[in-house]
Formats: C-alpha cells, structure tokens, sequence
C-alpha cells in the first residue's frame, strides 16, 4: 500500500484541528505533481502529517478515507482533493531537523523537493521515521 506525506502549515490547518475534526478534506493543493499524488491516492493509505514552515516535524498519521474528487476550494475545476482522517499521533513528533541527520533518509522526498505539498514516502522512510516517533 503507498506510503505519502501531507504539509500542512499549522497557522492554516494544524495536527490538533485535524484530531478535533476527526475527517476533513485535504484542500488547496495547486501544484501539479503533488495533485497527482493525491489522485493516486486510495481509500486505506496513510500519510504523515507535517507541520510545515512552524514546526517542521512530521506530527501524526492519518487515511485517506475519500479518494480525489474536485476541490472545493478551486474556482477553475483543474484541482483535486481527498479526504482524509486522522489516525494517530506520534509520541515524538520528529523534525526536518533530525530527518536531515539520517543517512538512511538522504534520498527521502521532504529533504529532495522540499517545496512539494504531498509526496510519496518509501516503506523503509515510513519504518525510520515511525521508529524516531515513538510508534
């Protein structure tokens, strides 16, 4: 099953209004890449939510619940969203900071297309940074 990270800055939509919110649409993606990511996103998958800018640390987990369907939030019908719950928090939250010093992360998107909203993540990503979490 694909394995993604979702940015979020947390002055927009944070970890907590996530958890008090429970399912929300993961709105106002505008770059084409990272749209595609969430079109090729399936009900199950999971992601790590990231506080971006403040913060910068992967903070929990949620599923996507809804697969892409149209934003909302875009006037021009050219973008997607999907739903997505949250599923839990990690112990630790685990900063850019410390996923820089990892050999073992070096290739990891975050780090190579620093700017990109949504991102891939590989099993082995996903098995270190749960690990430096606490999960």
């Amino acid at each position: 099953m694909p394995l993604w990270l979702m940015k979020s800055e947390p002055e927009t939509w944070s970890w907590d209004q996530q958890v008090s919110k429970g399912t929300e649409a993961w709105t106002g993606v505008r770059n084409h890449q990272a749209a595609g990511f969430l079109k090729a996103m399936r009900c199950g998958d999971q992601a790590f939510f990231y506080h971006s800018n403040t913060g910068r640390a992967v903070v929990g987990i949620v599923t996507v619940v809804r697969e892409a369907y149209p934003d909302p939030t875009d006037p021009t019908g050219r973008f997607v969203c999907v739903d997505v719950t949250a599923d839990r928090a990690l112990p630790h939250p685990v900063t850019l900071a410390e996923i820089k010093t990892r050999p073992d992360l070096a290739a990891m998107a975050l780090l190579k297309q620093a700017r990109l909203s949504v991102m891939p993540v590989t099993e082995a990503e996903w098995a270190a940074v749960c690990r430096m979490g606490g999960l």
